[in-house]
């Protein structure tokens, strides 16, 4: 019997480790995970691959301004250096989201017409 208890006790600590840790790993609220956004909702999210596939596709096709010369243009506008930019849309209008770094560490974010590349807002 002393050789079935060693193994006993270690079979049960075992199972009890595996218990809290799998109860560690469950939410502690009833709450559902938090929607994904819609790829068109959030121009900075995690849907960014898709975002960028549709900005090449758009450039490509003549319909989308290139981010190059997107950027170039908040650089001449403000001087400072570019943080991430998204694609996201106002109604059926797409619009270039700019994060931007002034050189006095403010941060603004660019809205910027993705067709014609028109600074709609910076704040």
């Amino acid at each position: 019997m002393q050789r079935t208890l060693p193994g006993l006790v270690g079979a049960v600590l075992a199972a009890s480790l595996l218990a809290v840790g799998c109860g560690a790993a469950q939410p502690t609220n009833n709450r559902p995970p938090p929607p994904r956004p819609h790829p068109h909702q959030n121009s900075l999210g995690a849907d960014w691959r898709l975002q960028q596939d549709e900005v090449r596709q758009g450039v490509r096709a003549h319909q989308l301004m290139p981010l190059g010369r997107v950027i170039e243009q908040v650089r001449l506008h403000t001087p400072g250096k570019q943080l991430d930019t998204g694609l996201e849309y106002q109604g059926q209008r797409p619009i270039y989201r700019v994060r931007w770094m002034t050189k006095d560490g403010r941060r603004i974010d660019y809205l910027i017409d993705a067709v014609t590349g028109a600074i709609l807002s910076g704040n």
